[in-house]
């Protein structure tokens, strides 16, 4: 047996699918595609998470595409974080190039251009789909994780929801949990110490500038409504699963908002899914581009939050997929937890590089055909070190493949088919209005206005009260007055008549 043929039973032998699977690409043996040494990934095993890593240029994002292009032919629908704006071609059939045609004959597939349904969606100022959650569905403890708070702060968010469950308050965006702030603090005071202990104005204070932080990140966009149901991004459009492209381009430097982003639709899906068990294909899939921005700005508390998350969203029917640029950008504990992984290129110029490299190669199951350090730094655009899990979860042989071109376009839509695509959803009117009902923010406002009207009225009544007890006071001492003064006249009158009686008789008696 060549060695060819025993590279194409090697890889076939931990690739022996009884269900059905995708094809990434081909094995490379001595630098040359080898047909029918397909590196195949198995769907059973697509909800066990991935890795798609490599230097900047090395074809990480077209890996993805293909990946989320296949997961589409197969009904799956998956979700895309696209903060290059690199993803939206997927709405048009590719170009059946020369170049391409024979990448594809080498790998044993056929190259059939073709334009999938997609979801134009946005958190921020790009055109699409709004994504909206409200404060309320966060709830105190994600609250507290993505604005960092001490235990001491996180109990000051805890009382204010319980208050706000208690008083029928609803906080809907930022500017109601603001004003929440203020009141507790301020004309609320009294009453949060009678009910709940005294609530320190140094930590509120603190919680405010963190709110105001967020917002300069543009979450006042995000928090609001009407909250985007996560049961929409399991559409089936003719037998395809839709792929929903979350737009991002503009929140590459707000780092902050993306990890609150991440972290609310993870945990949205978790809650709302219902367990599904051992199915034969995922039920939804999210690629996550640049993923490090999640990580290296992410506190401690919110790691642990997203690592219990990707763990147990499995059992949903829920396959994660970070896309980043070295495996070191993923936090161990989730790495472990990744069961497929695409590695492409890494470039090493410097001593560190090296050291990185080295620490990559020790990721990935030894093979008899490659030394997976030297691998990693001579592959070219287009090309990876592949593992997965068969169907039975053990890793498949590590692959250095060929991967298969995509089969939409390789580039952006141009303005006028972003629009298309975004008027052409049936999502757009049921998301995209703008929704201001009555929540915490008026109904206290409201409540300290008609505080203030009563106090003015009980302040009207009492002056009138007052300008009466001072116009009757006023006539009683103008009468008590008079009658004093009459009194005194004729008091006065009196003694002089008793004096002139006095000395008239006393000197007539004297006379006598």
């Amino acid at each position: 047996m060549s060695q060819k043929e025993e590279f194409i039973a090697h890889l076939a032998e931990g690739q022996n699918y009884k269900n059905d699977f995708i094809t990434l690409g081909t094995g490379i043996l001595a630098g040359e595609p080898v047909t029918g040494a397909q590196v195949n990934i198995a769907l059973k095993t697509m909800n066990r998470h991935g890795l798609i890593a490599g230097a900047t240029g090395t074809g990480k994002t077209k890996t993805l595409q293909v990946i989320a292009e296949q997961l589409a032919l197969k009904g799956v629908p998956s979700v895309l974080m696209d903060l290059k704006g690199d993803l939206s071609g997927l709405a048009q059939p590719g170009t059946a190039s020369d170049f391409i045609k024979k990448r594809s004959q080498a790998i044993g597939v056929d190259y059939d251009p073709i334009g999938l349904p997609i979801e134009l969606m946005s958190i921020s100022e790009e055109k699409g789909v709004r994504l909206k959650a409200t404060v309320s569905e966060f709830g105190p403890v994600l609250i507290s994780q993505i604005l960092e708070l001490n235990d001491t702060q996180r109990g000051v968010i805890s009382l204010l929801f319980r208050y706000c469950d208690m008083h029928h308050l609803p906080l809907i965006d930022l500017k109601d949990l603001k004003r929440v702030l203020q009141y507790i603090t301020n004309e609320g005071k009294e009453a949060i110490q009678k009910e709940y202990g005294q609530v320190s104005a140094a930590s509120v204070n603190t919680i405010m500038r963190k709110i105001i932080e967020l917002e300069q990140q543009g979450a006042e966009r995000f928090f609001g409504e009407k909250s985007f149901e996560v049961e929409d991004f399991l559409r089936i459009k003719d037998g395809k699963g839709v792929i929903s492209v979350i737009r991002l381009t503009d929140i590459q430097n707000r780092p902050k908002l993306f990890s609150t982003f991440m972290l609310s639709l993870l945990s949205e899906i978790y809650e709302t899914f219902p367990e599904q068990g051992d199915a034969a294909q995922p039920k939804l899939c999210l690629f996550i581009d640049e993923a490090h921005l999640v990580f290296s700005n992410a506190s401690k508390d919110l790691l642990e939050k997203i690592e219990a998350i990707v763990k147990l969203i499995r059992s949903k029917g829920v396959g994660v997929y970070f896309c980043t640029q070295t495996p070191t950008d993923v936090p161990d504990n989730i790495l472990g937890q990744l069961g497929l992984k695409v590695q492409h290129a890494l470039r090493a110029f410097t001593a560190k590089d090296r050291k990185a490299i080295t620490k990559t190669a020790e990721n990935y199951p030894d093979s008899p055909y490659y030394k997976t350090s030297e691998v990693l730094t001579a592959m070219g655009i287009g090309e990876a070190l592949v593992t997965a899990l068969n169907e039975k979860g053990i890793p498949t042989p590590l692959a250095h493949t060929l991967v298969r071109a995509p089969i939409t376009r390789m580039d952006i839509l141009s303005p006028e088919e972003i629009n298309a695509v975004v008027g052409n959803s049936v999502l757009l009117y049921k998301y995209n209005q703008d929704i201001d009902r009555e929540s915490a923010f008026e109904l206290l406002n409201q409540k300290m206005n008609d505080l203030e009207e009563a106090q003015r009225q009980s302040g009207s009544l009492q002056s009138k009260a007052s300008a009466q007890k001072s116009r009757r006071t006023t006539s009683e001492t103008s009468l008590i007055e008079e009658l004093s003064k009459n009194t005194m006249v004729r008091q006065v009158g009196r003694t002089i008549f008793r004096e002139l009686t006095r000395g008239i008789l006393g000197s007539f008696s004297k006379r006598k």
